[in-house]
């Protein structure tokens, strides 16, 4: 090591009480994806040039992280030395599509970004209906999945065209949702208010023998003013008509649900996590909704890595008094203080800095100055550079 960067590290030692000894430092980077500019990957390895510029003998672990959303496929499959699996299913109106899934590296493991086939961004605008859009694609990934042999599926929720409580996706795995009648509901939200009855003779033999994780980073119940039609069908393309209607068919579903299942799922914190699918899920899959981030860093063995780290970099897009709601840097905050290792927080733009730094963050920098125009702060190549730069001068200024 240089005899600049061993001041530098002693006087970062000093900065924060004791933390650093003289290399051996290892510097853990574990920053989300930059929405439609950088991947979780490549914001940490601009990060990891900005650190090597300052102190090149530095150990540098870049770890992919994402929350129930965009990203996590790729974060999984990472840290667990997995594949993606290529197939085809239907998309939120049935039409067929190419998409993929992940596995573990063992391949006992699923990871399923549900938002890669029933996502909100395969629909264009003017056919967004949540009536008649359904989660039935994402139903045919798991099943591929668990006909592979694998005994645990991961799903994450986020993102979604959907607001059929799961309905869709359960009946890909063979569950049959009737009406009085006894005939098929159909597909997609217009279906809850009609259901009856559940039929679970033909279900997959498959679903019985595994166990379901839902990645869920909201807390939003199935139905009522905070619940998933009131709160997110709008942006999916409901009036307010349609946000009714669904509303009450949810209301209604949680019924039928109680009835076949002897499981309320109407106030269940993240039962109204994509369009109510978390829901549906919980009620007849029996999945554990958990956050996101929580599930990623205990597939990187997070807790591991910590254990002889001297600092963690994390960041986002752009950090507020809400990043404190679960967010990923969150979610990396927590782990970081039960080991007593300090985190800098770097961020596209920075509000409420105060609430951040009490909350026990280091040092929290945004990378881009307030009058950089969005254009420019969502290239990628800028972002690179920008966050290289201020990882080298946060690093730097502790000398």
């Amino acid at each position: 090591m240089s005899a600049d960067c061993a001041e530098g590290f002693r006087v970062i030692r000093a900065s924060f009480s004791g933390v650093f000894h003289v290399m051996q430092q290892k510097v853990i980077i574990a920053i989300d994806s930059f929405k439609g500019c950088l991947s979780s990957q490549e914001a940490g390895e601009a990060v990891a040039s900005g650190i090597r510029q300052v102190c090149p003998d530095c150990q540098v672990r870049v770890v992919p992280v994402a929350d129930g959303g965009e990203g996590l496929l790729e974060a999984l499959v990472g840290v667990t030395g997995g594949s993606l699996v290529s197939c085809r299913a239907h998309g939120p109106l049935m039409e067929v599509r190419d998409t993929c899934y992940g596995l573990s590296g063992d391949g006992r493991t699923a990871f399923i970004e549900m938002a890669r086939i029933s996502g909100l961004p395969l629909v264009p605008e003017e056919r967004r209906n949540p009536l008649l859009t359904t989660t039935y694609g994402t139903g045919e990934l798991m099943a591929d999945a668990l006909r592979r042999g694998c005994k645990r599926v991961l799903i994450g929720l986020g993102g979604s065209a959907t607001n059929d409580a799961g309905m869709g996706m359960l009946q890909a795995l063979g569950f049959r949702f009737l009406d009085e009648t006894g005939a098929d509901t159909g597909l997609g939200g217009q279906a809850l208010e009609r259901v009856e009855r559940v039929d679970a003779s033909g279900v997959m033999a498959e679903v019985r023998e595994a166990t379901f994780i839902a990645a869920c980073d909201v807390h939003n119940p199935l139905h009522g003013p905070e619940g998933a039609a009131c709160i997110f069908a709008p942006q999916k393309g409901a009036t307010p008509e349609m946000v009714d209607r669904l509303d009450k068919g949810l209301h209604h579903f949680a019924e039928v649900v109680r009835l076949h299942t002897g499981t309320d799922i109407s106030s269940l914190p993240g039962a109204g996590a994509a369009g109510g699918m978390g829901g549906g899920l919980s009620a007849f899959l029996h999945a554990d909704l958990r956050p996101g981030i929580e599930l990623v860093l205990a597939a990187a063995d997070f807790p591991a890595l910590l254990h002889d780290a001297s600092l963690v970099i994390t960041g986002e897009g752009r950090a507020d008094r809400q990043t404190l709601m679960g967010k990923v840097p969150a979610g990396i905050l927590e782990e970081a203080r039960r080991h007593h290792v300090p985190v800098i927080l770097l961020a596209g733009q920075v509000a409420d800095e105060a609430e951040l730094l009490q909350a026990g963050f280091k040092e929290v920098r945004g990378i881009n100055p307030p009058s950089t125009p969005l254009s420019l702060a969502m290239c990628p190549d800028f972002a690179r550079r920008q966050l290289t730069a201020t990882c080298a001068t946060a690093i730097a200024a502790f000398r």
